[in-house]
């Protein structure tokens, strides 16, 4: 039997009771409920949230207790699941159809573990189920084949276009995989060409998301991304010390200049583990993203360890997410993977690929 405390506003106002950790609010101002019916005997709620959740049976749990006084002896019945959307990118520039959306992985200095973020960021949100793609646009100084450990060459497939090559879950493209090891010696515009082409002219296949691997700094490669490709947010890597931010703060007005949306920042290199007992020491200072994202205004997504596991297991081509996946250091990644997800879920969507171009 129903109870008489039971109605759809009761329901309502227990979900608008729960917070999502990593959207930052309750379930109904993130618009996650997708239905709520109640009969006689029976409590059904259907959630749906736009980023790979984890965790649900707790989530479950958490609902079903709120719920208790209200429901009497009905049944209650709580589904969870997930979905992701596509989002706008900057400028309203048109969408991949096979690519929802584009993260760009950026830093305005070089040396702060941009693509060692880049590369764990990616087979962590490939670990919570997303079809996740990896874009090296570092045309000069391409490193993801060596974190990687992988020298395939990419085929072609029937529509001579490139076919991603796959590591670890992860599709993947990078100049690194077409050249020899001989430098780049190129002016401006070709390195702007030779991105275009490895984004467009790769055959990705219904991607979720692709993580751009950006060179440091604010310049060609930059400006093309930018103009040209469809970015839905960025992430900015850091260092605590000032000099590195800097330059961070640099590539952070040049993004807001150029409409493209920031997710966050993270604190890469934050303290020195002691591999022998343990110390935790702040080599390059503390604060540096706290003062960033304050100064900003954006969220601190992370703040990673220096710790040489990371080095070692990048060097051996097993990023710390595939060598140690149940470690601490992936589980710092895989916390970041659902914040970055979490928040991007957030944006405002994109219906132009869902809706038909024309009415027959």
């Amino acid at each position: 039997m129903k109870s008489t405390l039971l109605s759809e506003d009761s329901v309502r106002a227990v979900l608008k009771s729960i917070q999502d950790p990593y959207l930052g609010m309750d379930l109904m101002a993130a618009q996650v409920v997708k239905t709520i019916q109640i009969t006689e005997d029976q409590v059904k709620i259907a959630l749906i949230f736009g980023y790979p959740i984890q965790n649900t049976e707790s989530l479950i749990q958490e609902i079903t207790r709120m719920l208790a006084p209200f429901i009497g002896t009905a049944s209650l019945e709580v589904t969870i699941d997930w979905k992701i959307r596509q989002h706008i990118a900057q400028n309203n520039l048109k969408p991949f159809a096979n690519i929802k959306n584009i993260i760009a992985i950026a830093s305005g200095k070089g040396g702060v573990g941009k693509s060692t973020t880049a590369i764990n960021l990616a087979l962590s949100m490939a670990a919570l189920g997303a079809r996740v793609g990896l874009l090296d646009a570092d045309i000069y100084g391409p490193s993801q084949p060596h974190l990687l450990a992988s020298k395939e060459k990419p085929l072609l497939n029937e529509d001579n276009r490139l076919q991603p090559v796959l590591k670890y879950g992860l599709q993947t493209m990078s100049i690194g995989y077409l050249i020899e090891e001989a430098p780049m010696v190129w002016r401006g515009p070709m390195v702007s060409k030779a991105l275009q082409q490895l984004l467009n002219e790769t055959a990705w296949d219904n991607l979720d998301y692709l993580i751009v691997d950006l060179p440091p700094g604010t310049g060609d490669i930059q400006l093309t991304l930018a103009q040209k490709i469809p970015v839905t947010s960025t992430v900015m890597v850091t260092t605590p010390q000032e000099v590195a931010l800097v330059d961070v703060k640099k590539a952070l007005m040049m993004f807001s200049k150029l409409d493209i949306s920031i997710l966050g920042v993270v604190e890469n290199m934050s303290v020195h583990v002691c591999t022998h007992c343990g110390y935790q020491e702040a080599i390059f200072g503390t604060g540096g993203g706290n003062k960033i994202a304050a100064e900003f205004e954006i969220p601190l997504l992370a703040q990673l360890p220096l710790d040489i596991r990371i080095q070692e297991h990048c060097d051996a081509g097993k990023p710390s997410t595939i060598a140690e996946p149940e470690g601490l250091i992936a589980n710092l990644y895989k916390q970041l993977a659902l914040k970055v997800t979490a928040k991007l879920s957030l944006q405002k969507r994109d219906y132009t690929i869902a809706l038909p171009t024309r009415i027959e």
